[in-house]
């Protein structure tokens, strides 16, 4: 199977002030495990203000600041399959 053509970038930026840091890892983790083939590169980048955004190739696919809540389980894995056609 052929997945270099589905090669993405991935970005979690949390609060550490918030101490957003376990939604972060719990997150990376379920990427891992669904998208490892296709990851190019998965960053977490620490931030302030109650920032817990997901970029994919710096496109912002959830934003707990616009939704008011952090994402519901398999959430994230749905919206990247949708935006990536996988």
């Amino acid at each position: 199977m052929d997945t270099t053509s589905n090669k993405f970038n991935i970005s979690i930026e949390y609060c550490v002030p918030c101490d957003y840091s376990d939604y972060a890892i719990k997150e990376t983790t379920s990427l891992i495990k669904n998208f490892q083939h296709n990851i190019n590169q998965l960053a977490l980048i620490t931030g302030s203000k109650g920032v817990f955004d997901i970029k994919v190739d710096d496109e912002i696919i959830f934003s707990k600041t616009v939704l008011n809540r952090y994402p519901n389980t398999g959430e994230l894995v749905d919206l990247i399959k949708e935006k990536k056609g996988l």
